[in-house]
């Protein structure tokens, strides 16, 4: 379905005729970023770049496509004829997956004709804002985890197939170790796993016998589900006895807790595991589980080694959406690039002019301290002193001689319409993702009221964009 250009808001095609109609198909920047972090954190992951990449390449209207829209019976059919050799031939600059993000920074930045330009716009969002929300996400219930494992699976509550697939992916790419969506193991290279049902233990006689006939089948990989009917008088005594007789093979096992007081119930686990001698077999902890419980039970001592989560981390849990948006930032007039900027009542919801490159600044010690907004040609250069101002235009402002040589976020990933480099494998953009995190002061990543990171903008670009201000306030804007 994402390959149809019909992947797109119907406002975008009566725009988009309108632009045909009146000439005005010239060229364009668009802008992507996002307004606030979710969670209400203090850092977002990025994600969703390569499958957006895939995708547009293949973006076309199909006959069939075109004939719906014919029936709409509001586009003229010169301009249908005009869709029929449609595909996106621009370029895109973007940051790497994988990448800590912040508000206001330019995720990906899109040179086009505004016709081109304007009809992706959907697929844009769709693909960046729900896979980038569900890697934070993950991020965040790693980071709560303490370095123990974080297993996805989320499937059966994912929304929808492409929601589940996509989820699977992002999920990993936060720092999820593995996940039980067995296509998204076998499409993405992701590390399967899983446990049991509780629908196996009640299919056999007895819980005994279900663990021993899963023993059996399973001799390498066996973690008994024990709260079908009582988890420390039943399940947990045939568990031991079944893990005894692995453990006698030399084999490790596992156990599953998926209901009840998790902290009180795996120390009591624990504790019968260790006076059996089974000292290496682990604990899987499952149920409804979030960041702010894992970190709870973590903090409390918890001895629980493995986390699967589903819901919370699939769906986003508390937050329904990632709040990226697509904002033009230059267009073609009269033969020139020129600087476009949206005005708003609410400061924090105009947008930066102009096209824009992105920089963040480092400490002595390597440890991120600032993101810059910088025009295009802009250069910040290690050692020389610079003045970086708010983005909403207030008097904050702060200067600074970076000690190392800034980093460069956003590269060419996209021209003339077809992606400049293969697509990442998976592990390579979740390892990016992991030290990426870990060049932040551990205050930007707190759960509760972490620091706010830093996101500036040159004198330059504060200057370009007072300027639009003040013919704003004059009437000249236009």
């Amino acid at each position: 379905m994402r390959k149809s250009a019909l992947f797109t808001d119907f406002y975008e095609l009566t725009m988009a005729q309108g632009y045909w109609k009146h000439g005005l198909d010239t060229r364009a920047v668009f802008d992507v970023f996002f307004r606030r972090q979710p969670f209400h954190g203090g850092y977002s992951v990025f994600a969703g770049l390569d499958p957006l990449l895939d995708a547009l390449e293949e973006f076309r209207f199909s006959q069939e496509d075109l004939a719906w829209l014919e029936t709409q019976r509001i586009f003229e059919p010169a301009f249908l004829r005009y869709l029929e050799g449609f595909r996106f031939s621009g370029e895109i600059w973007a940051v790497d997956e994988g990448q800590v993000i912040f508000p206001q920074l330019p995720l990906l930045r899109i040179h086009g004709g505004i016709v081109e330009a304007q009809i992706i716009e959907g697929l844009v969002l769709n693909s960046i804002n729900f896979q980038s929300l569900i890697a934070t996400k993950s991020a965040r219930v790693c980071l709560a985890a303490h370095g123990r494992k974080v297993m996805e699976f989320g499937l059966r509550r994912a929304q929808g197939f492409d929601g589940a697939m996509s989820a699977s992916r992002a999920a990993y790419i936060g720092g999820a170790s593995s996940s039980s969506n067995a296509l998204a193991a076998k499409t993405l290279g992701i590390p399967a796993m899983g446990t049991m049902a509780h629908s196996w233990v009640m299919a056999f006689p007895d819980e005994r016998s279900a663990f021993d006939a899963y023993a059996s089948l399973y001799p390498d990989s066996s973690t008994f589900l024990i709260d079908t009917y009582d988890t420390l008088e039943s399940g947990l005594p045939h568990a031991v006895e079944a893990g005894k007789a692995l453990a006698a093979q030399g084999k490790r096992f596992g156990v599953r807790l998926d209901s009840g007081d998790i902290d009180y119930l795996s120390r009591k686990v624990r504790a019968a595991l260790d006076r059996a001698g089974l000292q290496d077999a682990f604990i899987v902890v499952s149920n409804e589980l979030d960041e702010e419980i894992i970190g709870r039970l973590v903090a409390e001592g918890a001895p629980v080694d493995v986390w699967g989560v589903g819901t919370h981390l699939v769906t986003g849990g508390t937050e329904a959406s990632f709040t990226g948006v697509y904002k033009l930032a230059a267009v073609e007039r009269d033969g020139a690039l020129v600087p476009t900027m949206k005005f708003s009542d609410n400061p924090d919801k105009m947008t930066n002019p102009g096209v824009k490159e992105a920089f963040r600044l480092y400490d002595d010690a390597g440890m991120a301290v600032a993101d810059v907004l910088a025009l295009e040609g802009d250069v910040i250069k290690a050692g020389v002193p610079r003045t970086f101002h708010h983005p909403s235009l207030d008097p904050r402002r702060f200067a600074i001689a970076p000690c190392a040589e800034p980093k460069r976020l956003m590269s060419r990933v996209m021209a003339d319409g077809r992606r400049l480099r293969p697509a990442e494998a998976l592990p390579l953009i979740r390892a990016r993702a992991q030290a990426e995190l870990a060049r932040f002061d551990h205050t930007y990543l707190r759960m509760l009221n972490p620091h706010v990171y830093r996101v500036s903008v040159t004198e330059e670009l504060r200057a370009l964009k007072l300027g639009f201000v003040e013919r704003f306030r004059n009437g000249r804007v236009g």
